[in-house]
């Protein structure tokens, strides 16, 4: 099993967090990963993106030309990236911040309402969350929901650890939704 996956929004929606925690999980799991995060000229707001891959064998190259999972967390994200999706792939898009994608043929497309279920678990800062969560319902080879958990304190910085709760929620409700 090799997962191609490509994480994009704005910076600050803590898509390189996502991908981190996923490549951590997976780690945990004995997967090879790797992990290349891109960020924006801008501290706040700007563009940000990451590409992850998951493999059960040596990663021959981290680069990801046409990922077969796109997460997107904002419009821009999804307009410039989704063509790029392979056939026989998924879009996970944000359907809070969203307009609904053009869809194309071969390609499968879950809308997911994450900003809506991450103020439901208890912070709109855990949108990133609850992508992961769609994620891991789609392609469970990826990594086990219990292994992203358990990654969470490790890929979050101390002075977010606060918000690990409402994560684990999000990360569920975000896992079910897509279910």
């Amino acid at each position: 099993m090799t997962e191609t996956i490509f994480f994009a929004g704005f910076g600050g929606q803590g898509v390189i967090l996502a991908g981190k925690l996923v490549c951590l999980a997976a780690m945990a799991e004995g997967k090879h990963v790797s992990h290349i995060p891109s960020y924006g000229a801008e501290m706040r707001g700007g563009t940000a993106n990451c590409s992850v891959v998951v493999s059960d064998e040596e990663i021959a190259s981290p680069l990801v030309p046409h990922p077969g999972v796109l997460i997107a967390l904002n419009t821009p994200s999804l307009v410039k990236f989704g063509p790029l999706v392979r056939a026989g792939g998924l879009v996970i898009w944000n359907s809070s911040l969203c307009e609904p994608p053009g869809e194309r043929a071969g390609v499968d497309y879950i809308a997911v309402p994450a900003n809506a279920l991450a103020e439901a678990a208890g912070s709109y800062k855990a949108a990133n969350m609850v992508a992961v969560g769609a994620l891991l319902s789609r392609r469970p080879g990826v990594a086990g929901l219990a292994a992203v958990e358990a990654a969470l304190d490790e890929a979050v910085s101390a002075r977010h650890r606060e918000l690990n709760e409402v994560n684990r929620k999000a990360l569920k409700k975000g896992y079910e939704a897509a279910g």
